[in-house]
């Protein structure tokens, strides 16, 4: 696990280090902290961390970048800064005032196997997301066409779109959900079904007599996927009781599904709540989909949770 370890903390020194320079004032709900890279026991994993976002700090600046963000040639930070950085995202979150949210690599199994896995951002103002960023480096930009490569970045304002760009930040596509009729449904899911519960999934399938296989990856990719209309619904139910969604897993996903034209809820139909902390609360689930087809699929999970307590 130590790479992933090392590129998660790389990671988010960086963004926190953008975020620090452009939005000074501007606290961070991070996935990660600094507290075991500064025990010397740390030291080599510590310096791997350090000399990883450095490089990518002082690396040549690109489409958009800016030198006053901290970063390009001769920006190099030190340890302490980048400790630093990386602690900025401890702040437990709540109901009012400006967020960022910083999940470094979202999809831990998919980075390991070569997978989908996704680098994601949000801005929160008063508990409601403002901007979502998606970065999927191995999703392909344009499934119908391959030779375009792989490599998306989805990004959304509320109330200004959504739209997908490559990771230089051509090529801007904005994006809708497409309508999508009921013969022609296909969920996506989690791959780990420690995730996710899959036997539920295959029962709301089955109420609703769909057909098609999941289409099953790592990540908020899947978010992406479903604004571009891959998909018609990302179902994500819980597997058991006590495991409480964290907000960074779905800022982003949330506001670029909705800027696209779809719905995201809780397994009840009620608005995903980023006003309460770290985490989304208890866990009822999250549904996203298109407008037509999310009613529909909330209706069959419904019945499918009456079905299982009537068992119980």
């Amino acid at each position: 696990m130590m790479i992933l370890t090392v590129g998660d903390y790389a990671a988010q020194a960086v963004i926190s280090t953008i975020l620090n320079r452009a939005f000074p004032a501007d606290p961070i709900v991070g996935e990660e902290d600094a507290a075991e890279l500064r025990e010397e026991s740390g030291h080599g994993l510590r310096d791997r961390i350090i000399e990883l976002a450095n490089e990518a700090i002082v690396g040549e600046l690109g489409l958009g970048d800016n030198a006053e963000w901290g970063i390009g040639p001769g920006q190099q930070q030190t340890t302490e800064q980048l400790l630093d950085a990386i602690d900025r995202g401890n702040f437990p979150g709540g109901r009012t005032g400006r967020m960022w949210t910083i999940d470094p690599i979202d999809g831990t199994k998919g980075f390991l196997r070569g997978e989908q896995y996704a680098v994601c951002l949000s801005l929160i103002v008063d508990a409601q997301v403002q901007i979502g960023v998606i970065g999927c480096p191995n999703l392909l930009f344009d499934p119908a066409q391959p030779d375009l490569g792989r490599g998306a970045i989805f990004v959304a304002v509320k109330g200004q779109g959504a739209e997908q760009i490559t990771l230089s930040g051509a090529n801007s596509t904005p994006l809708k959900i497409a309508q999508v009729p009921a013969a022609e449904i296909s969920f996506l899911e989690s791959v780990e079904a420690a995730h996710s519960s899959h036997s539920f999934n295959d029962r709301v399938s089955s109420l609703l007599n769909i057909t098609r296989s999941p289409i099953r990856m790592d990540s908020q990719a899947k978010y992406g996927c479903l604004a571009r209309s891959e998909g018609a619904a990302y179902l994500r139910m819980p597997t058991g009781v006590g495991y409480r969604e964290k907000i960074w897993d779905h800022a982003p996903g949330a506001v670029l599904v909705e800027e696209a034209g779809g719905v995201v809820t809780d397994s009840r139909g009620q608005p995903l709540d980023f006003g309460l902390g770290r985490t989304l609360g208890e866990n009822f689930g999250v549904v996203a989909a298109g407008k037509d087809v999310h009613t529909v699929v909330l209706a069959a999970i419904q019945k499918a949770g009456h079905e299982e307590k009537a068992k119980a």
